[in-house]
């Protein structure tokens, strides 16, 4: 069956990288974006498979106008993929509050507005499968890129809450938690706070630590989505990327080694 497919940020990176996979598995796409210009070549080579909807995350009400328009164009909605980000780098005491701010209405408040435009639709039909793309970082906050794990940890939160409630309308919702990919994330979709010379020590080893590497292709987390989606019982979490899976299970390991060693400590009150 052809499945439709809602990609929100789906000109560049792996919003573009799903498109394309979603294409190319004779599915229809509503490719949403701010700029849908760089969709033109998949229009030539998918012109009654692939729609182009203008669109920015964060305006509420066009994010409801866009998902009408998008069920209206091939009828039906089956699975939503929320990837619209952008990155805020820098340290916590460095950004601004307009650059927090927009940054949230960015990663929490425009993939919220996207959940509750479709669910309706979703709803009425019976079923469908959301997407939310966070990060393997939502675990806890790193430097540097503090606000941005922030946003994404709370949708992650939000996002367990929908799973929970759609679930009895035949809806599935798995939070996506992505690796480092080559998406253009930290040049294109990255806003920078003004340094602050206090942090120039620790900004220095970030950098290096970090490298020159800007991570596999997008195309390459492709296949784990297009599997994700053709499971009748999918998860509720996924972690992309084999180094990613890894990196977690030991935060996870160290995170819970530091509750226990002060278990006695947490034991010392009732609650």
């Amino acid at each position: 069956m052809t499945r439709v497919w809602l990609i929100t940020g789906a000109s560049r990176g792996l919003g573009r990288a799903f498109t394309e996979a979603a294409l190319q598995a004779g599915d229809r796409v509503i490719g949403a974006a701010r700029n849908v210009e760089p969709l033109a070549d998949l229009v030539q080579q998918y012109p009654d498979d692939l729609v182009r909807i203008p669109l920015d995350v964060t305006d509420r009400a066009a994010v409801f106008a866009a998902a009408e328009q998008a069920v209206a164009a091939f009828g039906r909605l089956d699975i939503v993929v929320n990837n619209a980000g952008a990155m805020l780098l820098g340290m916590v005491e460095e950004a601004s509050e307009e650059q927090i701010r927009a940054h949230f209405d960015v990663n929490l408040f425009g993939a919220v507005w996207v959940t509750q435009a479709v669910l309706p639709y979703l709803r009425a039909q019976g079923g469908g499968r959301i997407l939310q793309v966070t990060t393997m970082g939502t675990g806890g906050g790193f430097p540097m890129v503090g606000m941005y794990a922030a946003g994404k940890s709370a949708l992650d939160s939000v996002s367990e809450a929908v799973a929970m409630e759609a679930e009895q309308f035949g809806v599935k919702l798995t939070i996506v938690q992505m690796g480092g990919y080559d998406t253009g994330l930290f040049t294109k979709g990255t806003t920078m706070t003004t340094p602050d010379p206090h942090y120039q020590e620790l900004r220095d080893k970030l950098i290096e630590m970090w490298g020159e590497d800007a991570g596999p292709a997008p195309e390459t987390a492709a296949p784990a989505i297009m599997e994700l989606v053709g499971l009748a019982d999918p998860p509720r979490r996924l972690i992309v990327g084999s180094e990613s899976f890894d990196v977690v299970q030991q935060d996870l390991q160290d995170r819970m080694a530091q509750y226990r060693a002060w278990e006695h400590l947490s034991r010392t009150v009732s609650g």
